[in-house]
């Protein structure tokens, strides 16, 4: 959603630590900070300038914002990628923004002003109590598989100048069986001054292709909250979306006053793609294409959760091409939109996940209760819906990863929030599939498709674990943490349905070449790695088991994907097929070419 003019606020700001959240009354909203930071980089990470990695329960951060001359007479916008956790924004030492929530954008809205202001934030962030994190670690240390925090701003900070009536983000749905794209195009307005009679007002959109127009149409804009338009693509100039040609259309959409002039424009694009489910198989444009999915965490040695440039995004997306992966599942984060603007143009399937882990109140149960996921999980999950509705990379939603809790007859609030997820993505987009929790607890019994994590090492009693989808007895999650560890009889999920299934997490090989090499005998404690069964001794090893594993699930003629854990080694844990620094640490041709072969599902 692109136009002509806009300001990157990213850079150097002003920004002091307030380890006991009283710098409000302490006055920092309204005197110079003691510091400086280059946003949009957590002060954790190295390229802040900062990295300090202790805990602190708020953040605060100052810059003088200069609002160029010619935008005067529009409103400005000002947008922030995202920020971790609760934000308050003042301009001019007036309040103009709260947002909670680590994962999601937010703006506000600065009305009419030109010349320089002053933008202050203040960023809140507990490290205890329920709050979606991710995989932040809660403890000073890394361990497991959580990480090193992240604290405050830490995507783009932008500006832009907007009427008083403009267009929101766009809605664009893809029909392939109707060769068409729908439009539903909310309309922004501002609640302060007059915005004038609308009579006589138009909504355009233009859809083109690089031998010109492919199609154009209007509609009254003075009558609906949010006007819709239908923009069909005739038969000759249709191009569907996939893997091997992630064609996208440019489509220009114009809002424009009862003389004709234009109020507001934006560029933007669509893919023409469906997805569909028949029996167990997920179809692409009405074909069964394998999901052959990695697990992608998007964390960097030097930026944390933010990445260092965009051009590291798109490398990201194109080792795991290299490889011989078609997509990923974005794991344990709301990735920056520019991924997935990387991930629409290069044909690369994406599973839209949030960042939900942090439910978890510790030391604590009620009724056996462990996981207590909070009403702002549900907010933050529609706000992620809606940024990345039209993106035609992502063909399914999955709203919670691991949630694990014995089910009872007694309601709980796992039960809740996990149906109001669901059900969140189904209204929010009746075109993709949804996931109800990725592994363990499947609460929703409709749930479109079924999954478990299973990393098994040895690829013979894997084949066996994953091989039961014809009797409809796939393999399931239940025990093996506390506090259900041991116990007989504990189960997670209700009954399996029937739906398309695939094991969403399995491999995670223990791989570490310098480790291998100075250390036969491979002690977890010597290679200071953490990672699942026992480590390979050989590179050969590795590429045996990985061939095993995932030709077990390439073989299986129900199964539709899978999603290999993982891309890179994050920090201590090992186990990626690229080095943290996204270096080469195998034989990725061999990688690529044990996953390449066409999959039972695809014959």
């Amino acid at each position: 959603m692109v136009r002509r003019d806009w300001v990157n606020l990213n850079g150097t700001w002003e920004f002091e630590f307030d380890h006991g959240d009283s710098g409000l009354e302490r006055g920092l909203r309204d005197r110079p900070l003691n510091a400086t930071i280059t946003v949009p980089f957590a002060p954790e990470s190295e390229l802040s300038g900062i990295g300090e990695t202790d805990f602190v329960a708020a953040v605060w951060y100052r810059r003088e914002v200069t609002i160029p001359a010619e935008w005067a007479g529009r409103r400005t916008l000002l947008h922030f990628g995202a920020v971790d956790h609760d934000a308050t924004v003042w301009v001019d030492g007036e309040e103009v923004v709260r947002h909670r929530g680590g994962f999601t954008p937010f703006t506000a809205d600065l009305g009419h002003r030109t010349g320089t202001v002053t933008v202050v934030v203040r960023a809140r962030d507990d490290h205890r109590g329920p709050q979606a994190r991710g995989k932040q670690s809660t403890r000073y240390d890394n361990y497991e598989c959580l990480y090193t925090r992240t604290t405050g701003i830490w995507q783009t900070v932008w500006a832009e100048p907007v009427p008083d009536v403009s267009l929101g983000r766009p809605r664009l749905t893809p029909d392939v069986a109707g060769s068409t794209f729908h439009l539903e195009q909310p309309l922004r307005r501002s609640h302060t001054g007059s915005v004038g009679d609308r009579a006589g007002w138009t909504l355009s959109a233009q859809v083109r292709d690089g031998d010109g127009v492919v199609a154009e149409a209007s509609v009254r804009a003075d009558l609906d909250l949010s006007p819709r338009l239908t923009l069909p693509v005739p038969a000759d100039r249709v191009r569907l979306w996939g893997p091997e040609d992630p064609h996208l259309y440019d489509v220009t959409v114009t809002l424009t006053d009862a003389a004709g002039e234009v109020v507001d424009t934006v560029e933007t694009y669509a893919g023409l793609r469906s997805v569909s489910i028949d029996g167990k198989a997920v179809l692409l444009n009405g074909r069964p294409v394998f999901q052959r999915l990695v697990l992608d965490q998007g964390y960097y040695p030097d930026g944390l959760m933010t990445a260092p440039t965009d051009e590291a995004l798109r490398r990201d997306i194109e080792l795991s091409l290299a490889a011989g992966f078609n997509g990923a599942r974005l794991h344990q984060k709301v990735f920056e939109e520019r991924f997935l603007h990387h991930a629409d143009r290069l044909g690369y399937l994406v599973w839209g996940e949030f960042g939900d882990w942090g439910a978890v109140e510790e030391g604590t149960s009620v009724r056996g209760e462990h996981q207590r996921p909070t009403p702002n999980f549900i907010a933050q999950w529609l706000e992620a819906l809606e940024r990345d509705y039209s993106h035609p990379s992502i063909v399914g939603w999955c709203g919670l990863n691991e949630t694990r809790q014995e089910l009872t007859d007694r309601g709980q609030v796992l039960d809740d929030v996990t149906r109001a997820m669901f059900l969140a993505a189904k209204a929010m987009d009746t075109s993709r599939p949804v996931l109800d929790a990725s592994g363990y607890s499947h609460r929703v019994l409709e749930s479109d498709v079924w999954d478990s994590h299973n990393y098994t090492q040895d690829p013979a009693k894997f084949a066996q674990e994953v091989g039961g989808l014809a009797q409809d007895r796939p393999h399931t999650n239940y025990g093996g943490h506390e506090p259900d560890y041991g116990r007989e009889g504990v189960v997670w999920s209700l009954p399996y349905q029937g739906q398309p299934w695939f094991c969403s997490e399995f491999g995670g090989i223990w791989w570490r070449p310098d480790a291998a090499a100075s250390n036969p005998d491979l002690d977890r404690s010597a290679t200071s790695s953490w990672g699942y069964g026992e480590p390979p001794r050989t590179e050969e090893e590795f590429h045996h088991r990985f061939e095993g594993l995932t030709g077990a699930l390439l073989n299986d003629p129900l199964m539709f994907g899978y999603c290999y854990t993982q891309l890179t080694d994050v920090f201590q844990e090992q186990n990626g097929v690229y080095s943290f620094d996204r270096s080469d640490k195998l034989d990725v041709a061999r990688v690529r070419a044990a996953q390449t072969r066409p999959a039972a599902i695809e014959k």
